[in-house]
């Protein structure tokens, strides 16, 4: 007996299938190469107008709190506090934003009706819609005054500790990294909470069923199923979060407004972060050592913001391949 032809699902007669498959192939790899061009690019571009500025730089560029560039000819300036103000705001976002995302997750996934769940969860989710400079003025001339009680017993109590001592800032005037760290919180929360939750509703239901087969509460079927299965997707959530907060500008431009103190690492001092720096300065840009001096402090935030992201992949990944 003579054997049926083999039949090969997707390959049609004339080679159609295989040309198919080979166009979507280029295509999508072509879109793929596009974005890592794009992002090489940007670096390029950023390295070959920061180097002149830097080299002309009479500060050291990593150490110096000084950021004087109106003189081209004599130019000092660094990123050190602009570096300080950015990590202290950011970090301070996502303790805030961290614990209550993935709260809001759980709440959302374990415990609420069903009933109640969406229209909750899209609640949270059009936070992000809100634009970052109506966050800013609520920031500033609503949220710093019912700040500042709490700043305030902070400063008295815990003042001896250089994070809650007091800077350059008047702490009832709210212009301080602590308002601007809770703002930014309030601005990532949706991305921790979005991420936390879909990772949470993913969790194998055999897992659940075989906690609560053992007798499991509530809450110990979440702390020995639901968070060990969404420890990546929360880590991954909180590093996106960061790249969020590093990278806001004119929130943290109207709230922080008044200078840092050099070199104190303090939550009750004002300051710029890198892209506050950049966008307060934005009008400026005429000359061509100077602005180098702003795409220099650019490039380092461009750096700092794709190892975040870089990071949250790794995290992401980990979770898929596991």
């Amino acid at each position: 007996m003579s054997k049926a032809p083999k039949f090969t699902p997707g390959i049609r007669a004339g080679g159609t299938g295989a040309r198919a498959e080979m166009i979507f192939r280029s295509v999508a790899t072509a879109a793929g190469a596009t974005i890592v061009a794009a992002i090489a690019l940007i670096a390029v571009f950023l390295l070959i107008k920061a180097v002149p500025s830097v080299n002309a730089n009479k500060a050291n560029f990593f150490t110096s709190a000084e950021f004087s560039v109106g003189d081209a000819k004599n130019m000092h300036f660094g990123i050190r506090d602009l570096f300080m103000v950015t990590v202290l705001s950011s970090l301070l976002a996502l303790l805030i934003a961290v614990p209550l995302g993935v709260g809001i997750a759980l709440f959302l996934t374990q415990y609420s009706p069903k009933v109640l769940a969406r229209p909750f969860a899209m609640l949270v989710d059009l936070l992000a819609a809100v634009p970052s400079i109506v966050f800013g003025l609520w920031g500033f001339l609503v949220l710093a005054s019912k700040l500042a009680p709490l700043q305030q017993f902070f400063n008295d109590n815990l003042g001896w500790l250089f994070l809650f001592s007091q800077g350059n800032v008047s702490i009832g005037g709210g212009g301080t990294i602590f308002t601007a760290g809770v703002v930014l919180a309030v601005m990532i929360l949706p991305i921790i909470t979005s991420v936390s939750r879909e990772v949470f509703a993913l969790t194998p239901t055999s897992h659940i069923e075989a906690a609560q087969a053992l007798g499991a509460t509530k809450w110990e079927v979440v702390r020995m199923t639901v968070l060990p299965y969404g420890r990546s997707g929360v880590i991954a959530a909180s590093m996106l979060g960061l790249g969020r907060a590093l990278g806001e500008t004119i929130a943290v431009l109207v709230v922080l407004h008044t200078s840092a103190t050099p070199g104190r690492w303090s939550l009750f001092d004002g300051g710029y972060t890198f892209a506050s720096k950049i966008a307060s300065a934005a009008s400026e840009f005429s000359q061509a050592l100077p602005t180098g001096a702003y795409i220099a402090a650019g490039f380092v935030l461009f750096a700092l913001t794709f190892l975040v992201n870089a990071m949250a992949r790794i995290a992401a990944g980990g979770k898929v391949n596991g």
